[in-house]
């Protein structure tokens, strides 16, 4: 009978080994995709920077109850929250770009044809470039330039004085 007790608890023991070796592998997983999703929000988000940003809650409450680790549960939940984050930077990311096309696009139209687009304005900052310019299509000569229908694209020569 001792014999049989004594391979009974070494199957329990390898068991419960088996099942703590695929508790870590799971969590090691987890914690690797976690690394992965941080990594790419973190570029999305250096992507929008100057022009864009991505609000929203952070991973969540999980971080506020201190230093512990975490059991499978919460990591999985870590994990969905920054997964739904870089989603929802990625579509920020895609929109920001369309509105830049559109703003290009309206500007090459301006140029080509500036009678057409009388007195449309377009910014540096919608079309993703730095400084406080406006591209502005403008009469040629003032008042006798609109009678007569002499119209030009004008960039504006920057930001305002301070005051």
């Amino acid at each position: 009978m001792v014999g049989l007790d004594v391979r009974a608890q070494d199957l329990e023991a390898g068991e419960a080994g088996e099942a703590e070796a695929r508790r870590r592998a799971a969590r090691r997983e987890l914690r690797r995709q976690i690394a992965l999703l941080e990594g790419q929000l973190s570029d999305v988000l250096v992507a929008l920077f100057p022009h864009g940003r991505l609000d929203g809650p952070g991973v969540g409450p999980i971080h506020a109850i201190g230093p512990r680790v975490l059991d499978l549960g919460e990591l999985e939940r870590v994990r969905d929250r920054l997964a739904g984050r870089v989603g929802q930077a990625r579509a920020e990311l895609t929109a920001l770009g369309e509105r830049q096309a559109r703003a290009r696009v309206q500007l090459e139209r301006m140029l080509l044809a500036p009678g057409k687009h009388r007195f449309a304005r377009v910014a540096n900052a919608d079309l993703g470039e730095g400084g406080c310019g406006v591209w502005q299509v403008r009469p040629r000569l003032g008042l006798i330039g609109m009678l007569a229908g002499w119209w030009e694209v004008k960039l504006s020569s920057g930001c305002p004085l301070s005051t």
